[in-house]
């Protein structure tokens, strides 16, 4: 027995579907394998003023809290120490080095960032520039991680894999800009097992040696 729907019927059917598959739906949905989740690179700046001599360089009571300072700071890889000194003192950049090599870092010839007041007369300024990465909003669960009528991938996507690289990254600027190597490759350092392979003489070249047992027998 063959039943048909009035238009009346057909119509309210569609527009009750059209409001499941609306509520399946969020105005927020990512269907690329892009994650909207990225990391997140800040700078933070810290400023430490040592007093210095009339000719250059830094006292040694100031050295020891410059080296204070860097402790308390814990001074890490990564970190960028910039100088801003207003006498352009070699002593006083060759002291600040000294102290910063206790943590194998070295000071960074680059301009030191503007930062909050002025260098007093008789003072050097020591900057220390620290970036942080992180990952904004993660984990991100709003969305249950179900079937998806439009094919979006979860909102928790890229959380993890993300959050991972921009923990273990040692310097964090490099996930806004890589490391710049020398371009130069030393080639005899690469080829060396090669060469000491190839240079050794073949085994047999010095004959067979001759091999025996000895002993008495019963």
């Amino acid at each position: 027995m063959r039943h048909n729907l009035s238009r009346s019927t057909a119509a309210a059917l569609v527009l009750s579907l059209a409001i499941v598959l609306s509520g399946c739906s969020t105005t927020a949905e990512n269907r690329a394998l892009t994650s909207v989740h990225q990391p997140v690179v800040e700078r933070n700046s810290y400023v430490f003023d040592v007093d210095t001599l009339p000719n250059g360089g830094i006292a040694p009571s100031e050295q020891r809290r410059l080296a204070g300072w860097f402790e308390t700071l814990g001074l890490k890889y990564g970190d960028k120490i910039t100088v801003d000194d207003p006498l352009k003192s070699k002593a006083t950049l060759a002291a600040v080095d000294a102290v910063a090599g206790r943590w194998g870092l070295i000071i960074d010839n680059a301009a030191a960032p503007v930062t909050a007041g002025y260098v007093a007369a008789g003072s050097t300024r020591i900057v220390v520039t620290r970036t942080t990465a992180s990952v904004p909003g993660c984990p991100d669960w709003h969305q249950k991680s179900d079937f998806s009528m439009t094919n979006r991938t979860s909102s928790n996507f890229g959380c993890a894999v993300n959050s991972n690289l921009a923990a273990m990254v040692a310097d964090k600027e490099h996930l806004v800009k890589g490391a710049t190597g020398s371009s130069e490759t030393v080639v005899m350092s690469s080829t060396k097992a090669i060469d000491s392979f190839r240079k050794a003489p073949p085994s047999g070249e010095t004959g067979l040696k001759g091999s025996g047992t000895s002993g008495s027998g019963n």
